[in-house]
């Protein structure tokens, strides 16, 4: 099993606050949230692949001695993520029985990875029922909990659950998203997320499942304060004697 993960882009909503720093290095307690994800992926057995851009050197650095392959976006400044994971579609191709995909941004919990390594879907994302009025990025669902809309602006009534920023694909299911991938940036489409070629397939035969992860804390560091709620987590998970992997 392999893991791409996402750490190209500037991060434009918390940069005036960290300046030239890519936001995945930011420290979660002394060790760079990039590095504490990338040693819990590799102690799950997966090799691991980074698409970089910013700041690249910087992330070079948080991952210094760690097994690592690295893909450079020269065009990070005007593109999405969708481009920085096409400069890595080698590693799709390969086709790999399980592929993990996700942005260097989250934090998240071991028991999270490992429900999303072990459900038997095709193509799945992390995503969290309980967090439905605030949030970044919301879908709607079937009833049994495959993505028929999405969108940071789904209507209120319309929101199932909020997207975590981890998503798993199956071999079946690489061919799909590889062609797909290559078709949207052969359609110019630089300014979408990597998820778009995900969402792309909402409503078709081939579904886009949930896997909830309620109860389990998580976050995607895309303000201050989303930073600052993770330490606080973990401070009181110290308080508490729980063992957070850190």
């Amino acid at each position: 099993m392999k893991a791409i993960l996402l750490a190209a882009g500037r991060g434009t909503r918390i940069s005036r606050m960290i300046e030239e720093l890519p936001k995945c290095t930011m420290p979660i307690d002394g060790i760079p949230l990039i590095r504490y994800s990338v040693e819990m992926l590799l102690d799950a057995g997966l090799e691991i692949v980074v698409c970089v851009g910013f700041k690249a050197e910087k992330i070079y650095d948080a991952l210094e001695g760690l097994p690592v392959k690295y893909y450079f976006n020269p065009f990070f400044e005007i593109t999405n993520s969708i481009a920085s994971l096409w400069f890595a579609k080698e590693e799709i191709a390969e086709m790999h029985d399980e592929l993990i995909l996700l942005n260097a941004d989250v934090f998240f919990s071991e028991t999270m990875l490992h429900r999303l390594i072990n459900n038997g879907f095709d193509a799945c994302v992390l995503s969290d029922k309980t967090r439905t009025d605030l949030g970044d990025y919301f879908f709607e669902t079937t009833d049994d909990g495959c993505i028929e809309k999405y969108g940071k602006d789904l209507p209120f009534v319309k929101r199932s659950c909020e997207y975590v920023g981890m998503a798993k694909i199956s071999k079946h299911f690489t061919m799909s998203f590889y062609n797909r991938l290559n078709q949207l940036l052969k359609d110019q489409q630089y300014d979408l997320w990597w998820e778009n070629v995900l969402y792309s397939f909402a409503g078709s035969e081939k579904k886009i499942n949930t896997i909830d992860v309620e109860g389990e804390f998580w976050a995607e560091v895309d303000y201050f304060d989303d930073y600052e709620r993770v330490l606080r987590h973990i401070e009181r998970s110290r308080q508490s004697g729980i063992e957070i992997g850190l």
